[in-house]
């Protein structure tokens, strides 16, 4: 069992459960979206909340931070784009007749699925929708982009794959808005989804407990990927490895490339309800209110995180941009708002949909939906637990430190915690693999010779 873990903050200002959490590519600011209907930035350099995002009229589903813009999406309907230095709406994006569950901004351009059965493409000078992709049978819940140059030679303006509770996932021509293909197999809802745009694979996990691989292009379906117990949360790509979270408490790596599972990661007491890979570890969100950081190598648990009191909606670690021992971070706690002091889990917050940790949480599709993300951002995913990971390094490179990391977890309690994951033990070398035939060659009381790597 690992140890646990410091929180370096604690920032309670949302007055409802927090949605979504995206992180900048600069690493300067972290964008949260909540059932408050309100989103906020913060500074990863303090901590503090920098700006306050209101005009939303519902809650906000999701959210995704630029450099130089953010974007909320909400039960309103409505899609918003804010000045990330003022906290000023700069665009409002009216057209969807239900919620909006994600949004997705990829190669200078807005996508968007909603609970209204369609996805969308934005014209995001005007506001207005340039494209529809209309044709599943229930709401689309996750998506996915690829403009790769293999698909701009086959079809202009890259291609965009959807997942639906209808239990199918759509690839779409951007450009033509015409569908592509139907990825059909799935008996139940599609809750996440990532691309391995290279491969021109994507994976898809469902309600039916399954991962599958489909070719996107010719929309064969590859490989099921079977062993899970519950509903497929969320997954991330790695290098060649697909991590599937699940609401049977476990996480599964899998090899990308012929489905075998090669580990599973045990220890979470409710559903996996996030995920997110960072040089070697592997770090959770779980509905039993914590986070956890395994070795992504060896699967085994290094450190618990504690503090939330309900489910951990999304994950991201980033480094904060200010240099020193945990860059520079104080070890504060920010003051909690009265009755939400920190301690034993609260009741539910008035006016929100917080839970208490002990009740299952409730299906819902734009939480579901958070899932997908897969959390693996296309431009080679889609945004899911943010940005797409960095692949383990070669075997002959130095072993990857988390040292001088943040990790931050936005949760149902409707705090941000940013927690230090300084001494982080680093992921252990794969052993070196023996034969069968030199294993039984071996004789007792003689010491077998080194072998090279398989």
């Amino acid at each position: 069992m690992g140890g646990g873990g410091s929180a370096l903050r604690v920032c309670a200002d949302h007055r409802g459960g927090i949605n979504w959490l995206s992180l900048s590519p600069d690493g300067q600011r972290l964008l949260t979206g909540s059932e408050d209907g309100t989103a906020r930035l913060w500074s990863t350099a303090d901590g503090t909340c920098c700006a306050l995002l209101q005009g939303h009229e519902s809650y906000v589903t999701f959210c995704q931070l630029e450099d130089e813009a953010a974007f909320t999406c909400s039960a309103d309907c409505t899609i918003r784009k804010w000045d990330v230095l003022t906290g000023q709406c700069l665009q409002v994006f009216r057209g969807h007749t239900s919620i909006v569950n994600r949004i997705l901004v990829a190669d200078n351009q807005l996508f968007s699925s909603s609970y209204d059965r369609t996805a969308c493409a934005w014209s995001m000078d005007r506001g207005q929708v340039a494209q529809e992709f209309r044709g599943h049978r229930n709401c689309v819940l996750t998506l996915a982009y690829t403009g790769a140059p293999w698909v701009e030679e086959a079809m202009a303006g890259g291609l965009l794959v959807t997942g639906s509770t209808d239990g199918t996932a759509k690839v779409w021509q951007v450009a033509s808005g015409c569908c592509h293909q139907t990825l059909r197999g799935h008996t139940g809802a599609v809750l996440c989804l990532v691309l391995d745009a290279p491969g021109r694979t994507a994976f898809t996990g469902s309600t039916d407990a399954t991962v599958r691989a489909w070719d996107i292009l010719s929309g064969q379906q590859l490989r099921v990927f079977r062993e899970h117990q519950g509903s497929v949360i969320c997954l991330e790509l790695v290098n060649r490895h697909v991590y599937s979270g699940s609401a049977d408490r476990t996480v599964k790596c899998w090899l990308a490339d012929t489905g075998e599972r090669v580990r599973t990661f045990t220890a979470h007491r409710h559903s996996v309800s996030a995920l997110k890979y960072h040089a070697g570890t592997l770090f959770t969100g779980s509905g039993d209110a914590r986070a956890r950081a395994f070795d992504a190598q060896s699967g085994a648990l290094r450190r618990v995180f504690r503090g939330h009191a309900f489910v951990i909606n999304c994950i991201q670690v980033g480094a904060p941009p200010c240099p020193g021992p945990a860059a520079g971070w104080q070890w504060l706690v920010a003051r909690p708002r009265k009755g939400r002091a920190e301690g034993p889990p609260t009741p539910p917050i008035p006016g929100s949909r917080a839970r208490p940790r002990a009740e299952p949480p409730r299906p819902r599709p734009p939480r579901a939906a958070r899932a997908a993300s897969g959390r693996a951002r296309s431009r080679g995913g889609e945004p899911g637990g943010g940005g797409a990971a960095s692949p383990p390094p070669a075997a002959h490179a130095p072993r990857p430190q988390v040292h001088g990391q943040v990790l931050y977890t936005a949760s149902h309690d409707g705090a941000l915690r940013l927690w230090d994951v300084r001494g982080l033990p680093p992921p252990r070398a794969a052993a070196p693999k023996r034969s069968l035939s030199r294993l039984f060659s071996n004789k007792v009381g003689c010491a077998a010779a080194p072998l090279p790597p398989a």
